[in-house]
């Protein structure tokens, strides 16, 4: 049953990313005030491009690791199997 996760999982995980980006857009339009920085502008410094894509990438992270743990709590609700080990392997 967890090959059928596979797809489902991409699913959401690109909806997440998705929703990130709007998330990102709308914190930093608080913040700043104005659009975020873009490595597509050519009157960018590089500082600024430096913070917004270390926020970008950490807001994204964050959110797509919170839908992805969701989403398999959500899959075990359903299925009855946990897709994925059940805990990390210790070295």
């Amino acid at each position: 049953m967890s090959k059928v996760f596979l797809p489902f999982s991409i699913g959401i995980g690109l909806a997440a990313g998705q929703l990130a980006k709007k998330v990102f857009a709308w914190l930093w339009g608080r913040v700043a005030g104005e659009d975020a920085p873009d490595p597509k502008h050519r009157e960018i410094s590089y500082p600024a491009l430096l913070v917004a894509l270390i926020v970008e990438g950490a807001i994204a992270r964050l959110l797509r690791g919170l839908v992805d743990h969701g989403t398999r709590h959500g899959w075990r609700q359903l299925v009855g199997e946990w897709p994925g080990e059940e805990r990390p392997e210790v070295n």
